[in-house]
């Protein structure tokens, strides 16, 4: 009888194909084709690299088999399968089942030293469209506005990134992503894979009832994709990939009391969430709440339409970090200074919270929430998986 194994496996429907796993994996063990990004089964060696750079849990994925799921079945996956029944196999194989998980679960552990992991959609948001545009398939979408949103005199250039899709099907929900196709090749030759923008629209356009998105996209020294985004004159044509993502998503309660925590581009989502409940429920009062960090001022994508929105209506916190002749505050540190908003959202049903910007901001975040948990005699970790198996705790760091 041959003895089940621990197979790795990565979720479909929530992975938002950015790659960047099969790029960490030192054995070469994750690949992809136009749909799927896949583990062969052959190659891994269970050493969890890609688990703490997967920027949506979709790669915490696991399934005990007789006979590994090949790359072939796992490209024509739309989503996993269940666990497949192995009660028949009896007690032998139950206890080396055990041993398996006892060393899985270990390496876990430590590849899961913050706050990332699987998470759940809310249960209120509306059901996602993914992958509609593949690799060999991408849509193309027309540039129709390209401003600059930090200061002149900024070192940081970001800009608002208007793509109109024209007759092209391309259905997108608040808080996914889409792929930019940068032209020409990389140093091996190969075309540039997809670089993944978070949307910043909401699901009915930029513009009410248009066909269109918008992107924020910082100019990054070096950066292929950043770089030709930022430098697109209105009329000029991109190619897009997606959409991604079925997990970071708005849930359409009404009741939702929704934390966003995010620094620079991260920004991207919550201007979507925000414009989607200013468009739907203009009278929902003191229901969201923004904390947003940057250098400056000055360096703070949307900073003056953020200052436009009444205050009863999103209650902004911003955090400066290098401002002359101030001292340095930091997203978490605004967090403990809500601490009591902070504590009520996070035990309250109807609290959902959301993080997105820099993998850097993550361990302050944690740090901070653990804090305002005990605080209330709470223990932060046992809460937080509680909220994200609910689908109200979701992290998207880069």
């Amino acid at each position: 009888m041959t003895a089940p194994v621990k197979q790795h496996l990565i979720d479909p429907e929530i992975c938002i194909r950015c790659y960047t796993c099969e790029m960490t994996c030192p054995v070469q063990a994750i690949e992809h084709d136009d749909t799927n990004v896949v583990v062969d089964a052959t190659k891994c060696n269970f050493c969890m690299d890609c688990i703490p750079v997967c920027p949506t849990g979709s790669i915490d994925e696991w399934r005990v088999v007789v006979t590994p799921y090949s790359l072939e079945e796992q490209y024509g996956w739309s989503e996993l399968p269940e666990q497949e029944d192995l009660s028949a196999l009896g007690g032998e194989a139950e206890t080396g089942l055990e041993a398996i998980d006892a060393a899985v679960a270990q390496l876990l552990a430590e590849a899961h030293a913050g706050a990332g992991g699987r998470t759940k959609a809310p249960a209120s948001a509306s059901k996602p469209s993914v992958n509609l545009h593949p690799l060999s398939k991408p849509a193309e979408a027309t540039v129709v506005g390209n401003y600059r949103l930090t200061a002149a005199e900024s070192e940081s250039d970001v800009r608002h990134i208007i793509l109109d899709l024209g007759q092209t099907p391309f259905p997108v929900l608040e808080g996914q992503s889409v792929g930019i196709l940068a032209p020409g090749t990389d140093a091996n030759g190969k075309p540039h894979l997809p670089r993944l923008y978070s949307i910043a629209s909401p699901r009915n356009g930029e513009r009410p009832n248009y066909n269109n998105l918008a992107l924020t996209v910082k100019r990054e020294a070096g950066g292929v994709c950043s770089n030709y985004l930022c430098d697109l004159e209105k009329g000029a044509k991109v190619r897009l990939t997606g959409p991604f993502g079925s997990t970071f998503l708005m849930p359409n309660d009404p009741q939702a009391r929704i934390l966003m925590i995010c620094t620079g581009t991260g920004s991207a989502p919550f201007r979507g969430f925000t414009m989607r409940r200013q468009r739907e429920m203009p009278g929902r009062k003191g229901t969201l709440t923004l904390v947003f960090g940057a250098r400056s001022p000055e360096e703070l994508p949307y900073f003056g339409p953020l200052k436009k929105v009444p205050e009863d209506f999103l209650h902004k916190i911003f955090a400066f970090s290098r401002v002359p002749g101030k001292k340095k505050t930091y997203v978490q540190d605004c967090l403990r200074e809500q601490a009591d908003h902070v504590r009520d959202l996070l035990t309250s049903e109807d609290g959902h919270v959301y993080v997105c910007g820099l993998k850097a901001m993550e361990a302050g975040v944690e740090a901070a929430f653990t804090d305002i948990a005990r605080q209330a005699g709470l223990d932060w970790v046992a809460l937080r998986d509680r909220m994200r198996e609910a689908g109200r705790y979701h992290v998207e760091t880069y």
